[in-house]
């Protein structure tokens, strides 16, 4: 609600996107395309997108081949990452590793512009009762 909340406020509109729940909850760059092409054909401007990875409450995890393609749609579209990443020690499914966007990012010399949110707040249990992020 945090980013569907502050557009609201601030009189954008927020557009969203669904996950693959047969495919381990990734996020298909296809299914970007679409709501993407929805939106601009209802007259919105889209100027970013929002990720959060590991995901909440799924607790999916972005391999990272789907992190690099995300940001290569982003470039294509000309589009602003956040990568929400405050659960990234949050990560209980075996044989899964979290993969920073910031990480990916530098391997593949992206030049998408790319914020990653950061907390102290999710810690190693996901405790949610203190609040301390960064950028």
């Amino acid at each position: 609600p945090l980013y569907s909340a502050t557009i609201s406020l601030l009189g954008g509109r927020a557009v969203g996107y669904y996950l693959d729940e047969d495919n381990d909850w990734s996020l298909d760059v296809s299914e970007l395309d679409r709501s993407l092409t929805e939106a601009k054909a209802e007259g919105t401007q889209v100027r970013a997108l929002a990720v959060i990875n590991p995901g909440n409450p799924t607790g999916q995890v972005l391999s990272e081949d789907n992190v690099a393609e995300i940001l290569e749609f982003a470039h294509q579209k000309q589009m602003l990452v956040l990568a929400d990443e405050v659960y990234q020690e949050n990560v209980y499914v075996e044989g899964k590793q979290f993969h920073s966007f910031h990480k990916v990012h530098r391997k593949m010399n992206s030049p998408v512009e790319l914020v990653s949110f950061h907390s102290v707040s999710k810690g190693v249990f996901g405790e949610c009762g203190r609040r301390g992020g960064y950028l």
